[in-house]
């Protein structure tokens, strides 16, 4: 099969010169492909030609000369330049901002607000039968609840022991009750 594909090479010119020395100014490209005719004599003759890319916006030559000009200055130019273009135009870059953000509504969006919580609630989860008289004494320590209110707080969990507590009375509360054998979480 490779013998019936026809030959083209052609010299194209780099569609952007380089300062490099090790780059020539001509780049040689080679294709092959299928023959025309079936006719081993006849040989094909085509041209190749560069394009340059096309662009995507139509500019004139003085906008072109400026904006190669523009990409030829450092940061610092550019910057006084901007500031210079302000100052004589009477506008900041400021006010096309919400222009941007406009044109772009998914680029930037806004951090989600976590607020930190302050208020905890304390929930036994469970008690284990060899473990009840010690949690039912930690109860009546933290609380105010006589002995029968804190034997039904214990039964049927989980219950909510405490509610609205900072964190600081959260952790020390599921400390002692977990001290008296009891599971804890912090919601």
């Amino acid at each position: 099969m490779a013998s019936t594909l026809a030959t083209l090479t052609s010299i194209s010119p780099k569609p952007y010169p380089t300062t490099s020395s090790s780059f020539h100014s001509s780049q040689k490209q080679t294709l092959r492909f299928p023959p025309i005719h079936q006719n081993p004599n006849f040989t094909s003759s085509r041209k190749c030609t560069f394009l340059p890319p096309i662009s995507a916006v139509a500019v004139t030559e003085k906008v072109e000369t400026i904006g190669k000009e523009l990409t030829k200055l450092t940061l610092e130019e550019a910057r006084t330049l901007v500031d210079w273009l302000q100052e004589e135009l009477g506008v900041s870059a400021a006010a096309f901002a919400p222009a941007a953000v406009a044109a772009a509504p998914g680029a930037v969006e806004a951090a989600p607000v976590v607020e930190e919580k302050t208020e905890f609630d304390v929930v036994i989860d469970e008690v284990p039968s060899s473990s009840r008289i010690a949690t039912i004494k930690a109860v009546r320590a933290l609380t105010n609840l006589a002995l029968k209110e804190a034997k039904e707080l214990i039964e049927g969990l989980p219950k909510k022991f405490k509610e609205g507590a900072s964190k600081e009375e959260a952790e020390e509360a599921k400390k002692q009750l977990e001290a008296a054998g009891a599971k804890v979480s912090i919601v």
